[in-house]
């Protein structure tokens, strides 16, 4: 190695590189980590060295070699890579690896605009000062490699435009917490600030990107998902697209329920003109949906709900995929399909749906949602009425038409609406649920604006975050973290901004909440557990239990101090129903696990004093919130020992977590026979969790004659998923032999599900 190189410092000049520099810190990095080599990334980076070579530039190719060595044999060059990121993170930010004091940090971003004023009016420079004292700033040496460019990449204040940054992690995770708890009591609120900030920065509570990119900025909306429903008129329409717009722009992503335009044809204005369908309404809604970028965070993204029975049903199927053309295709969203048992009932039987505009079947529309007795006598009744337009389809042909969409583009979701209104924390009577969001997680009751400043309509809007199963080694912790959970997402309800009124009120009125959970692989791989063969069924209702119940009672001891949400009369918990009073029976089946916590007592306690929070738990995907713990993402299994995922700064190679001891205990997903297993624990899951989980199917067409994916085996997922009491399915993942990815597999139509040969 020539070590004549000059190296151009940050100020432009030029001197001889300084290997033995560069051997200290890779050295420093090494230091306690097993099987990583320091000779070895030496080599690796020098190779790439060149005379006149900045110091910038010398600092990202050892990062890089390192983390190309990053593997299952050697998993610790990803926290070696993370230590020397972390290095060089530091030095642009502060020109030196120790970071300055808590309070002069934030005087001087504070002073540029980049952190809210807010936090040096309500902190004494004593109180900032005893928060510097509990940063722990050597706890950035547990990141891995992925989890700090993510960090860099998405959370971090910077500038984007020139890529500067001005934290590091540990000031990110004081100060989210310092910011949530700021207008708590002071006798009390630094113990918080405190608690929240270990329980973060530890990765027990993982918090998701709005949160950690926003908090502690001068902007102030951080939910993550956002419901708006379209009602059946161009103001509804119009007002519907501003909404996007303004929450699109704030970093969320949102649902879209249009399900009750009228169809293509349908008389408007007594008359005068035809209705020209949905499509030209949901390009509308996909241009308000790309207009903004979310702050360069993320892209806008959007789900957009309609129901299976539907007149335009067969069109709105195939928008997503690659045949047709821009005149019949709208591509750049995703789509909910809405179905209930009636339409369900229909394929078990062989029988016929028929397919309505709801602007001709008054009041149908609503009790698909509300009421499931009531949407079958008025849907059969309509069926026989000869003077309404309607379509009728064999029940074979629609949902096959539905699953091969489903498989061909892996993002036709399914939503059952029945379910999401039958065990429900809301009472459908009266708040009915009506869409998911694009992850399909949400499930909270929306109303139209009927125009723009609409104050009756009402846009939900979910806070989440999430348990670290993996970072738990005993049920009973999740008492504390459901309290800090809870309260710290409850303090966010009214720390934030609201761009759109009726939001402002439906949050200020529900103040609902969705704790999820990430990490689950390795919770299962730690104890022995598998997704397929139910060894983790007990194991799962037994989490769940007490993740739902510790959740309700840190909600009911905050309402005891702070009083009910306002709309709590709308909830099931209001009458006294629980989750464990309305979950699919069958599951009795395949779990025989009792309860284990005193639900009865919660019971009294909750009718006594009421929730602050109409719903506490939703399961998200957390894909990229999971890598910042360096877990594996929501409940899902790994496709590999070690993943590869793509981000605006390249591939991160991340390996799952406890690797060395546990590589032959994860189950990974092309190694699971079925779907059979997995929905089986979803559907213990969904026992428990109040609102909605991000579910994925997935297929692996090796496994079946022809390189082919039967028909009955998709439609056979779907009544299972329906059986076990699934609200709602996210991706449908196909092995293509190559990628693992949502792309596309034959399929061969059957109609064995027909005649009765599915149980609902």
């Amino acid at each position: 190695m020539n070590s004549n190189l000059l190296v151009t410092k940050r100020n432009g000049r030029k001197e001889p590189i300084d290997l033995e520099k560069i051997h200290r810190v890779i050295y420093w990095a090494a230091d306690g980590l097993n099987n990583v080599s320091v000779s070895q990334v030496e080599l690796a980076a020098h190779i790439h060295f060149y005379d006149g070579i900045e110091t910038e530039a010398i600092h990202e190719t050892i990062i890089k070699a390192a983390a190309d060595l990053i593997s299952a044999e050697a998993p610790d060059y990803q926290y070696l890579a993370a230590r020397l990121a972390v290095f060089h993170l530091r030095k642009k930010a502060y020109g030196q690896f120790k970071p300055p004091h808590l309070y002069d940090h934030v005087v001087k971003l504070v002073e540029t605009g980049r952190y809210d004023p807010h936090i040096l009016a309500d902190y004494s420079f004593d109180e900032l000062d005893e928060l510097n004292r509990h940063i722990d700033h050597w706890r950035d040496t547990k990141f891995s490699y992925a989890a700090v460019k993510q960090l860099e990449g998405k959370y971090l204040v910077q500038n984007r435009v020139t890529g500067e940054v001005f934290e590091s992690a540990q000031f990110l995770y004081m100060l989210v917490s310092a910011c949530l708890f700021a207008h708590y009591p002071k006798t009390t609120r630094l113990d918080y600030v405190k608690r929240f900030y270990d329980a973060s920065s530890q990765f027990k509570i993982s918090l998701p990107t709005p949160i950690m990119s926003g908090v502690r900025t001068p902007t102030r909306q951080f939910s993550s998902c956002v419901l708006i429903e379209c009602g059946d008129s161009l103001d509804s329409i119009n007002a519907t697209s501003s909404s996007i717009v303004k929450y699109v722009s704030q970093r969320a992503g949102i649902g879209i329920n249009a399900g009750n335009l009228r169809a293509l044809g349908s008389p408007i204005r007594g008359g005068e003109a035809f209705h020209t369908g949905l499509l030209p309404f949901f390009k509308h809604f996909q241009t308000a949906v790309k207009s903004c970028s979310q702050g360069g965070v993320r892209g806008g993204a959007a789900t957009l709900f309609y129901p299976l029975w539907h007149l335009e049903v067969e069109d709105l199927l195939v928008l997503k995929n690659n045949r047709g053309t821009d005149a019949n295709r709208i591509r750049h969203m995703d789509y909910g399909v809405q179905i209930n048992h009636t339409l369900y009932q229909r394929l078990v039987d062989g029988g016929e749906i028929t397919l309505f505009s709801p602007s001709d079947v008054p009041g149908l529309y609503d009790a698909f949602f509300a009421d499931q007795v009531e949407f079958e006598r008025l849907y059969c009744q309509y069926e026989q009425d000869d003077s309404i337009r309607k379509k009728r389809v064999k029940a074979i042909q629609l949902f096959s038409l539905m699953m091969q969409e489903r498989a061909s583009t892996g993002r036709i979701y399914i939503q059952n609406v029945d379910h999401c209104n039958t065990h429900s924390p809301f009472d459908p009577k009266v708040a009915p649920i009506k869409q998911s969001n694009l992850c399909l997680e949400i499930a909270l009751p929306t109303k139209p604006l009927s125009h723009t400043e609409d104050e009756q309509g009402e846009i939900a809007l979910c806070t989440l975050s999430a348990f670290n199963l993996g970072a738990i080694d005993n049920l009973d912790e999740l008492e504390e973290l459901a309290e800090l959970a809870v309260r710290a997402l409850d303090n966010l309800l009214d720390y934030q901004d609201y761009p759109i009124k009726a939001a402002q009120i439906s949050t200020m009125n529900r103040r609902t909440l969705g704790v999820g959970v990430i990490n689950f692989a390795y919770y299962l791989a730690k104890r022995g557990k598998r997704y397929s063969d139910g060894s983790a069924n007990a194991l799962t209702h037994q989490t769940f239990e007490a993740i739902q119940y510790y959740l309700l009672k840190a909600s009911n001891n905050l309402a005891k101090e702070k009083g009910a949400c306002p709309a709590f009369a709308e909830t099931t918990y209001a009458q006294g129903i629980l989750p464990i009073d309305t979950y699919k029976k069958a599951l009795d089946q395949i779990c025989d696990e009792p309860l284990h916590l005193d639900w009865e007592q919660l019971r009294a306690d909750i009718q006594e004093h009421g929730l602050r929070n109409s719903t506490l738990s939703a399961l998200m995907p957390s894909e990229t919130s999971s890598q910042i713990s360096n877990a594996t993402n929501g409940i899902e299994p790994p496709r590999g020992l070690v993943s590869v995922k793509g981000s605006k700064d390249g591939v991160m190679k991340q390996v799952v977590p406890g690797i060395e001891e546990l590589a032959n205990k994860y189950e990974l997903l092309w190694d699971i026979p079925s779907n059979d297993g997995y929905l089986q624990l979803v559907g213990l899951m969904q026992k428990f969790v109040d609102q909605a989980i991000s579910a994925n199917t997935n297929y692996d067409p090796g496994r079946f004659d022809g390189n082919r994916m039967p028909m009955t085996v998709l439609l056979k997922d779907l009544l299972l998923a329906y059986r076990y009491g699934l609200k709602t399915l996210y991706y449908q993942n196909t092995r293509d032999g190559q990628t693992d990815s949502q792309t596309s597999a034959k399929i061969e139509a059957e109609d064995d599900c027909a005649g009765g040969a599915c149980k609902i």
